[in-house]
């Protein structure tokens, strides 16, 4: 066997090495993801009703990031296992599942595309579903609120939409002290105002004048965003993109390296 020794010289340290260090930060990123999905469904109350919410009959979404977390949490280690120990099976399992994802994310992209009217109503009517949940649970109410303020946006299509909610719809049977108002985060925020009024959207759905809440659905304000930013969307997704084909490049010409100092002995 002395004369038949591997010539680990002819096998690219720094593509090896590369891919090494590549897979490593990975690896980390998506371990961190399995362990807040993991932290998000075992502790008690938290987004507790969200299954409901997503119309996934009853598939909790908190599984479905756990999962492909896990996913690419074995492809990142099969990325690192085979660089380091330059073995080919596991390097050709890493550029072909890496290419596979590639391909999926290139087909939502185009089914995103074409069906851009149904993802619009599939938006709308999660958002309606939240509306009506909003007291359900603490952590969506935070949510929402957060999205209404950042968005500066009110319902789905507009401030209307929380009838939907038993709380804040203008019925005549309604007791809520919160009857015909909106979430404190539908109104437009005071410059003079250091304390948050929460109160200031009580009744206000009641008067002929909106000027103190923000009309504009949130759907409409999602989209002009994306119009707004459609550059910065579409490079995040292209160097995305750039980088899983850099990766299963790497991977196979380190495969070729492989195999042809094997093919020598």
């Amino acid at each position: 066997m002395s004369g038949n020794q591997y010539k680990g010289n002819d096998v690219s340290c720094c593509i090896k090495y590369f891919i090494f260090g590549f897979n490593i930060l990975f690896w980390v990123r998506r371990f961190i993801i399995v362990f807040l999905c993991a932290s998000l469904w075992f502790s008690s109350g938290v987004l507790s009703n969200i299954s409901s919410i997503t119309d996934l009959g009853g598939l909790d979404p908190v599984w479905l990031f756990m999962v492909v977390g896990g996913v690419m949490f074995i492809l990142g280690f099969a990325g690192c296992i085979g660089a380091l120990r330059e073995n080919t099976f596991l390097l050709k399992f890493f550029s072909v599942f890496l290419g596979i994802i590639f391909f999926l994310e290139l087909t939502t992209g185009v089914l995103a595309f074409v069906f851009k009217d149904w993802i619009k109503d599939q938006l709308n009517l999660f958002i309606n579903n939240n509306i009506r949940a909003y007291r359900d649970d603490i952590d969506l109410q935070n949510l929402i609120d957060f999205t209404q303020e950042y968005w500066e946006c009110c319902g789905a299509f507009g401030a209307d939409d929380w009838n939907l909610n038993i709380y804040f719809n203008c019925t005549d049977g309604n007791p809520s002290r919160e009857k015909c108002g909106v979430p404190f985060s539908c109104c437009t925020k005071d410059p003079a105002e250091d304390v948050i009024n929460t109160q200031c959207g009580y009744d206000i759905r009641a008067k002929p004048q909106k000027d103190y809440i923000n009309v504009k659905g949130c759907v409409p304000q999602f989209e002009k965003w994306l119009q707004d930013n459609l550059t910065l969307v579409a490079g995040i997704f292209i160097g995305v993109a750039l980088l899983q084909i850099f990766g299963i490049c790497l991977a196979q010409n380190l495969v070729s390296d492989i195999e042809a100092v094997q093919a020598s002995w």
